[in-house]
């Protein structure tokens, strides 16, 4: 077997489904690798659900290292195509895109605190059959005092053509510095269809009548229900770094997207 370029340390994950264990066998056949915790690189098969769970595995960790992946999985809007050929010319080349994650500060109708890290959106989300009330503020001034509504979402530019996209959405260019702020089935006020706000923003939400009409928050795939309220902002202590081959850029396939009926 054979090394991975000249002094560097690549580990190699995969989501445990199927395709993405016979993959991870072909590339084990070709190449040695590090375990996870000694790696300067990582290679990840399978989906864009899979991408995210390794990305938050580097911000739970104590280091936080670049991610390469291939898609074994459904989507894959942030892997990369599988392929073997020219495996270590591909690492070699790739172009590197950061994204600093959302934090969001959770405090829960019985007063514990949560604090989550997201990579494409928080939502707050109705628990029950009962319209959610949310008030919404902008650095701290009120400026929805009751939205009434199923949810609402903060979404990265990264995170802009999932969820937020199905929920009408705006995307967002990668390089825009922005977030979206996207309400989802809003009732009243019934024309508001969310904003695009600086990434600086500090995003706080509300929730009216909890105890009848309770909410959740989802950072990514991690729920806490029963929220009181929901601080959001770009975490920028942090940084993940996704590397796509140049044909097949993140930027590119966003730009892309706005196209797509």
């Amino acid at each position: 077997m054979n090394s991975i370029g000249s002094g560097r340390k690549v580990a190699l994950v995969d989501s445990g489904s199927l395709l993405a264990q016979a993959g991870a066998r072909e590339l084990r056949d070709r190449y040695d690798w590090v375990a996870p915790e000694e790696a300067d690189l990582i290679v990840a098969l399978g989906g864009d659900g899979f991408m995210l769970q390794t990305l938050h595995g580097l911000l739970d960790g104590d280091r936080i290292v670049p991610v390469f992946g291939m898609n074994r999985g459904t989507i894959g809007f942030l892997m990369n195509e599988y392929r073997l050929d020219a495996f270590e010319a591909r690492l070699d080349r790739a172009k590197a895109f950061t994204v600093n994650p959302l934090v969001a500060q959770i405090t829960t109708m019985s007063g514990q605190n949560h604090v989550l890290p997201a990579i494409n959106e928080i939502s707050l989300l109705r628990e029950t059959r009962q319209a959610a009330k949310i008030e919404v503020m902008v650095d701290g001034r009120c400026m929805l005092p009751e939205l009434i509504c199923d949810g609402i979402l903060v979404a990265t530019p990264a995170g802009s053509t999932a969820y937020n996209l199905s929920a009408n959405g705006p995307i967002l260019p990668l390089d825009s510095a922005a977030l979206a702020l996207t309400p989802i089935s809003p009732f009243r006020p019934r024309r508001w269809r969310g904003a695009i706000v600086p990434e600086r923003t500090r995003l706080s939400f509300i929730v009216r009548e909890g105890s009848k009409r309770p909410v959740s928050a989802v950072a990514d795939q991690r729920e806490v229900r029963d929220v009181r309220s929901v601080d959001v902002a770009v975490d920028r202590s942090r940084q993940l770094t996704l590397l796509f081959d140049p044909e097949h850029a993140l930027d590119d396939r966003i730009a892309q997207e706005q196209f797509l009926g």
